[in-house]
């Protein structure tokens, strides 16, 4: 089946469904790819008649400030043992190094930590967990919430659909050549973090040995 006749078949609700829930539950706290998810859903709505991208971008906002605010109200309630216990489930998300690095930029940036965070891959899944272990005041995560979920996937949706309405000859037969250009820069990105926080890392074990008497 061609690609763009495979691309008319899927039934828009479930893109949008798909969209939302993912995007929800990476914000939540759960390690999952959502900025993925969302490109590869507005290349679809670039060469998919039924796919309104105004609904697709509304959709992905919804999933992003909900899963959020679950994610905060999460973290409030689980207080630091909850970072401990993500810890040891996902070492690779929520190592001491990582959180380090996440405490640092709330610390810096406060209640914009959480509209920052929102275009950047780690922080996203800590923004909403970690304003609620720090105990930021709601409203204050709520604007920032809400303003970075409608820059971030309304952004992300426009962008990517005007490029794929641009170059729809093009896409139509290479239409995962964006996709594969999203996986690529998502990897780029973790594997740039994973660096400063494995810094950060080591940094806190260094500040942590004690000094000897002779010191």
């Amino acid at each position: 089946m061609h690609v763009q006749e495979w691309l008319d078949s899927v039934p828009a609700a479930a893109v949008y469904a798909v969209v939302a829930l993912v995007i929800g539950l990476e914000s939540l706290g759960i390690p999952l790819p959502g900025e993925i998810v969302l490109v590869s859903a507005a290349l679809m709505s670039s060469q998919h008649s039924g796919i309104n991208p105004f609904v697709l971008g509304a959709c992905a906002t919804a999933g992003a400030v909900i899963g959020d605010s679950i994610g905060y109200a999460i973290g409030r309630k689980g207080g630091r043992p909850l970072l401990a216990w993500l810890g040891a489930k996902f070492p690779r998300h929520f190592s001491e190094g990582h959180v380090a690095t996440a405490e640092r930029s709330f610390e810096k940036w406060g209640m914009w930590a959480v509209f920052v965070g929102r275009f950047i891959a780690l922080l996203r899944i800590f923004a909403g967990p970690l304003a609620g272990v720090l105990h930021m005041p709601y409203w204050k995560f709520l604007i920032a919430n809400v303003l970075g979920g409608i820059c971030w996937a309304g952004g992300t949706t426009a962008a990517v659909y005007y490029v794929g309405v641009v170059a729809e000859g093009w896409l139509k037969k290479f239409s995962y050549v964006g996709l594969a250009a999203a996986v690529v820069i998502g990897l780029a990105t973790m594997l740039i973090i994973r660096r400063k926080a494995k810094q950060a890392q080591r940094q806190t074990a260094q500040d942590a040995e004690p000094v000897s008497a002779g010191d």
